[in-house]
């Protein structure tokens, strides 16, 4: 069974001569976990995954399971063509990891019964639970969520398509199924900025999802998570419209700020996570400065709903390196 709480993405540090860097990436690691997440997904989309050779794939997932030591479960990503896949999950697997979050597979498209076959072939491979994730090509539809449920090893559905109308078909069509599986199998929202659609998707039954604003404001994070398990609505709308909302706008100025962006938060809280590889570019000047003030008005919207000591003096925003 998938935990339920929020759930934390890290980033996959790398040093300025682009080699993966794992003492960084504990650090990391230790700041997401004093947030509470209720599992690492490392290696994944945020963690760019497609960027890493096999070798550099199992030193991070490895390293993940080390520094972690049993405090939450961690997954790692798996995808791309099915050969890699299958290689990852069963990399994932000899490294310790608990389970895999099967990422689209690259380029090549194919019909759900084609998608529903290669999640059965990497679960098969890796021999860990398998949520697999709705997005891009990655084809799954109400009769599919269904025949996923008698998969072995297949434990959810992450959605990243934002088609909230399918979504509720599905979570209602697999709650009143009368599988044996029907109420454990996991729904997870993925949508980039989650966030913002976070409310909408617990109406129809996704109470969980990823953060990638825990890896860079986890004040933030999890006074938003908080606040929205607890229907604050006063909270939620107020860092929806002052840091959430204008989030989104300035993620969707450039292709792949979904993770530089991630990255250059992280540099301003004085990680020194690097840069992105290539094909992503890093943030420009202007937009980390922008960035920067959307974390400052953030913040003052949170004092003012929960009080000056809402922000501790450990989040404030340092100065880029």
């Amino acid at each position: 069974m998938i935990p339920s709480g929020l759930m934390s993405f890290p980033l996959t540090p790398f040093t300025p001569s682009d080699e993966v860097d794992t003492t960084v990436f504990a650090d990391h690691l230790e700041d997401q976990l004093a947030h509470g997440p209720a599992a690492l997904f490392v290696a994944c989309g945020t963690g760019e995954y497609s960027s890493l050779s096999g070798p550099e794939y199992t030193r991070v997932v490895r390293r993940a399971v080390e520094v972690v030591a049993g405090r939450v479960p961690v997954y790692a990503g798996a995808g791309g063509g099915l050969g890699n896949a299958r290689a990852a999950a069963t990399a994932a697997a000899d490294a310790g990891a608990e389970g895999i979050l099967l990422l689209p597979p690259y380029l090549v498209g194919g019909t759900e019964d084609g998608y529903l076959a290669y999640a059965e072939s990497v679960a098969r491979a890796g021999r860990l639970p398998v949520v697999v994730y709705r997005r891009g090509l990655a084809r799954i539809g109400v009769s599919t969520a269904l025949r996923l449920l008698s998969v072995p090893g297949i434990a959810g559905i992450k959605d990243g398509n934002g088609d909230l109308d399918m979504l509720a078909r599905m979570v209602t069509a697999v709650r009143t199924s009368g599988h044996p599986r029907a109420e454990s199998f996991a729904f997870l929202n993925g949508l980039p900025t989650a966030e913002v659609s976070a409310a909408a998707c617990r109406a129809i039954g996704v109470r969980d999802y990823s953060s990638a604003v825990l890896c860079f404001a986890p004040d933030i994070a999890r006074a938003f998570h908080t606040a929205l398990t607890a229907g604050d609505t006063a909270t939620t709308e107020r860092l929806l419209a002052r840091f959430y909302l204008p989030l989104t706008e300035l993620r969707d100025k450039v292709p792949g700020y979904a993770v530089a962006l991630v990255k250059a938060g992280a540099r301003l809280r004085s990680l020194d996570v690097g840069h992105v590889r290539a094909p992503l570019v890093d943030a420009a000047p202007d937009d980390v400065e922008r960035l920067r003030e959307l974390l400052d008005e953030g913040r003052r919207a949170l004092a003012e709903v929960q009080g000056p000591a809402a922000s501790a003096a450990d989040e404030s925003v340092a100065v880029a390196s």
